[in-house]
């Protein structure tokens, strides 16, 4: 173990242009007019209603198309729903094209961040394994900014980056909420915030009770990404444990809902992951001020209630291993690490 103060352990600055050339930061606005201006618009259309292709701007400002057909082969897999009603793809082994992808994001200077945040509570128990984890199997060959946020000086074990990554250890403010979601929630909005969503193209957040057992890669990248939660996913959907109560802010009818979604993982670009976390902070808070305490997780399947993610991730994403394997399950890829 490597004691660390979150402003000595800093590696050097990647090799890449200066943020302020790229477009990675421009608001949603902006990236609308730059669509419509290059003839585009339509994507725009498709962001707003639920992506079924995958738009990227580059460095060179030239929007460039991936048509989702490139990539994904749904047929592949008829033993599961691959795709949504709202015609996003969900993610099995067996449904998408390495190369294709890679080959459409070859040259594009890609950064991918992949945020955690660290409670000394629980630092022993998953870190390490979580890191080590990752720097093998969170997007090999890409460019990678781990940020890892800490809610207080601690020991941070002696993990080293691979080649194209790099660690930036970051302290949130001191503060205390009834509700303890809203500490990594708003550590994370104000990191974003600050710098993150001005240094990477897409961002994820996780949780560090995961341990990654195979690739996390170009096929996860998407304007707003969602997990499946690993158990809900097989079980009646009548008995889906959204919020039930009318006056929380999380609340969903019953009779309502697509999916139950897990809160280790959500991804997408920085601003979507920002708009995000917004919503489940406000959320959040408004239950406390009318004296309900829901939990992070209720307010995450609202906003993709309200928000259709564009991007699905099976539970081979995710999956506890605490339960047999069902058939539909071929390959976990990501693990819940605290139950191993």
């Amino acid at each position: 173990m490597t004691s660390l103060r979150a402003s000595s352990w800093t590696n050097p600055p990647l090799q890449t242009e200066p943020h302020t050339s790229s477009p990675r930061a421009s608001p949603p606005e902006l990236i609308r007019h730059e669509l419509w201006r290059t003839g585009l618009g339509g994507l725009w259309t498709e962001l707003s209603a639920g992506v079924t292709r995958c738009p990227f701007v580059p460095r060179s400002g030239q929007v460039k198309e991936l048509q989702l057909s490139d990539w994904f082969k749904p047929r592949k897999r008829p033993d599961v729903l691959t795709v949504t009603s709202w015609l996003a793809p969900v993610l099995w082994e067996g449904t998408f094209s390495r190369k294709a992808l890679q080959r459409y994001y070859r040259g594009q200077n890609l950064t991918v961040g992949l945020a955690v945040f660290v409670s000394a509570r629980s630092a022993d128990d998953h870190l390490e394994r979580f890191l080590r984890s990752a720097t093998v199997h969170f997007m090999p060959g890409q460019r990678v900014v781990f940020y890892l946020i800490l809610d207080s000086y601690m020991e941070l074990p002696d993990v080293k980056p691979g080649p194209l990554q790099s660690f930036q250890i970051l302290m949130g403010e001191e503060r205390w909420w009834p509700n303890l979601d809203l500490i990594p929630l708003q550590s994370l909005e104000e990191h974003l915030v600050g710098h993150i969503k001005d240094e990477v193209d897409f961002l994820f957040s996780m949780a560090s009770s995961l341990v990654f057992q195979g690739d996390f890669g170009l096929e996860t990248l998407g304007a707003l990404v969602a997990q499946l939660h690993a158990w809900w996913y097989f079980q009646n959907t009548q008995n889906l444990p959204y919020e039930r109560r009318p006056h929380s802010d999380a609340y969903i009818p019953f009779g309502q809902g697509d999916f139950y979604y897990g809160d280790t993982i959500v991804g997408g670009t920085p601003w979507q992951v920002l708009d995000l976390i917004e919503a489940c902070v406000k959320g959040i808070v408004q239950d406390l001020q009318n004296g309900l305490n829901s939990t992070y997780e209720k307010h995450l399947n609202k906003y993709f209630f309200l928000h259709k993610p564009t991007k699905l991730l099976s539970p081979e994403y995710g999956w506890d291993l605490r339960f047999n394997l069902p058939p539909q399950v071929r390959y976990v890829k990501v693990a819940q690490h605290s139950l191993i």
